[in-house]
């Protein structure tokens, strides 16, 4: 992924004593949300500590949350979450689904660009909490020769919470460069037609092998607080338009599918509906046979792994469910990684052409 094979040389006319110097070239960064290094104590509580005192994620008051995190959070949490982390873990390897997938999408996404703009460009990832840290990678990146980076969030949607905090933290990284390189951002691509039709063709291909067609495909997003999109957070709607764009390129209409969202946390009023609660509901209207599909995730995690194909499953059949169906994350889908690189293609020009 990172090549920093080139060999650096003093400047031509340079004096003796001149540094080398890397022949420049284009970095490319992939960032992902992150993941404990470990399911043990330790570890989880290192990595939920970073998670949980982001302002961009918790944006209560620190003086308030902090004592509640550090002294009653912190104390319990990372048992419970790692042994969710535990049940999915990728023990051939030492790491999370997450850190396994988005290396996978790397790697490929490395070999399509190098095709594509040959040694110009250098592919790596980042993770905004826990390691491969994005200090580090910018670091590497600038180290190696990298005059230009364009950083890529995978994460389909906007939220202040996710594409925010990455951005925050990579600019973080350019203000410790003393040589600081030029940079981009890639901007949200939730209405990318190569993305739209990546997410159909997994819908397509998960369907084809269902030997009973679902009732209905529920279409569920992270969420947030509700106060955050009264605030102006643009994440709603974007994922509102994905889930109509879904529907419209797969022909279907709207009692085919809806949109819901998971993972809440705290007191507050989050975006609703709720997909754990509306799972169950669908199964008590007589809808015995769903599929759940998660387009917010580039990848598979905690949140899909465990929470959709555990917690929102079981809640499911307890209802009354029959058949539930997940349709995993994108992923290093062929498709996917097409449109993410047509995306990169994109935001390289006037850097590369």
């Amino acid at each position: 992924m990172l090549d920093a094979s080139t060999t650096a040389t003093r400047p031509t006319h340079a004096p003796a004593d001149h540094p080398a110097i890397p022949k420049y070239k284009t970095g490319i960064l992939l960032a992902n949300l992150g993941t404990p290094d470990h399911y043990t104590y330790w570890p989880m509580r290192r990595y939920l500590n970073e998670f949980l005192s982001d302002r961009r994620v918790i944006d209560y008051s620190p003086w308030k949350w902090q004592p509640l995190l550090q002294l009653i959070i912190l104390t319990k949490r990372p048992f419970t979450s790692g042994e969710a982390y535990k049940s999915i873990w990728n023990e051939e390897k030492g790491e999370s689904p997450l850190m396994t997938i988005t290396r996978d999408q790397t790697t490929k996404m490395a070999e399509v660009l190098k095709e594509r703009y040959g040694d110009q460009v250098m592919v790596d990832f980042c993770m905004r909490y826990g390691n491969p840290s994005t200090k580090s990678k910018v670091r590497e990146m600038v180290k190696a020769g990298c005059t230009r980076i364009l950083f890529f969030p995978l994460y389909p949607h906007y939220a202040g919470a996710t594409s925010g905090t990455a951005n925050d933290q990579f600019f973080r990284a350019l203000m410790e460069e003393p040589w600081q390189p030029t940079a981009r951002t890639v901007e949200p691509y939730y209405q990318n037609p190569h993305y739209i039709e990546a997410l159909a063709q997994s819908v397509e291909k998960a369907y084809a092998e269902i030997e009973d067609r679902p009732d209905i495909l529920v279409v569920s997003y992270h969420g947030m607080p509700k106060r955050y999109l009264m605030q102006g957070d643009p994440y709603h709607c974007q994922c509102q338009k994905t889930t109509r764009l879904l529907k419209e390129r797969l022909g279907w209409d709207d009692t085919e599918i809806t949109t819901t969202f998971q993972s809440v946390f705290g007191p507050e009023e989050w975006l609703k509906p709720y997909t754990v609660d509306h799972v169950a509901e669908l199964a008590k209207q007589g809808k015995k046979k769903i599929a759940v599909a998660a387009p917010a995730f580039s990848a598979d995690c905690i949140e899909t792994l465990e929470e959709i194909n555990e917690e929102i499953k079981e809640s499911f059949e307890e209802a009354g469910g029959e058949q539930f169906t997940y349709i995993p994350c994108l992923n290093d889908d062929d498709a996917h990684i097409h449109a993410l690189a047509s995306i990169v293609g994109d935001n390289l020009k006037g850097w590369l052409d």
